[in-house]
């Protein structure tokens, strides 16, 4: 079996209360599930919450293997930086991972490919596992530009990364036209981006990095996608926001 990563990105969604409410239906559904015991043995689940809902998480998961990260940080961790968020205060709530790059930071917020570089070195030096997210726009794919874009998003934001200093990296290949749009790479286009992504990564001296997969990632298609060379797991939007739904797509994903 592969060392598989399911992530879920809840973005700004979920209050405390709520955070609070799924995680009690989550392990209390899950317990019931065969694959429960192996969670942080033959697979991990990580959970991205909003900001304001952390430290609910953090209670919610201690007695767990269920880990836990912050959905974006800043590249220092304290000072003034209004707004931003303390990989500080992420690894002393016990989390393990900062979200970096996601392509809603990109767009909306214009983080480049070097301030996002600086974010992946801070989260190292902080004890925190970066899960760097790259991807190409529609616009992009169908105008030839993917995989110059998915280099320049790698070789840039992992410049000075390497596997004495990036061992702990994780990176989430997220086509952007297919993030929440229902749309969905066929298996071939995932196929033949993850080997592309896989062998820029071995360039970089990063060839261990696991290399998950989102965009539109649901129960009914995660068996077939975690089949796919280079797929070791998934980054997952909408379909992590119920806890049975969730469930489903882990268990599909171990199938």
């Amino acid at each position: 079996m592969k060392n598989i990563i399911l992530a879920a990105n809840w973005k700004l969604n979920k209050s405390p209360a709520e955070t609070r409410r799924f995680f009690k239906t989550f392990f209390d559904e899950g317990k019931k599930k065969s694959f429960y015991a192996q969670i942080g043995k033959q697979f991990q689940v990580v959970f991205f919450p909003s900001t304001i809902s952390l430290e609910a998480t953090s209670e919610s998961v201690k007695d767990s293997e269920v880990r836990f990260g912050g959905q974006n940080i800043y590249s220092e961790s304290q000072g003034a930086f209004t707004g931003e968020n303390s990989a500080k205060v992420i690894k002393e709530l016990n989390g393990h991972y900062a979200l970096i790059g996601h392509s809603e930071r990109r767009q909306y917020f214009h983080e480049s490919n070097s301030f996002l570089n600086k974010k992946i070195h801070h989260a190292l030096k902080s004890d925190l596992i970066p899960m760097y997210c790259i991807g190409e726009t529609l616009e992009e794919r169908e105008s030839g530009k993917t995989e110059a874009v998915l280099l320049a998003q790698l070789t840039e934001g992992l410049k000075e990364i390497t596997s004495a200093n990036g061992k702990t990296l994780v990176v989430a290949y997220e086509p952007v036209w297919a993030i929440g749009t229902g749309k969905i790479a066929t298996a071939d286009q995932v196929k033949e981006t993850h080997a592309f992504v896989q062998k820029t990564l071995a360039k970089l001296d990063l060839e261990q990095t696991p290399i998950l997969y989102g965009g539109s990632v649901k129960a009914a298609n995660a068996q077939e996608l975690i089949q796919i060379p280079h797929v070791s797991g998934f980054l997952v939007g909408g379909a992590s926001l119920e806890a049975a739904a969730f469930l489903d797509l882990i268990q599909n994903s171990l199938a």
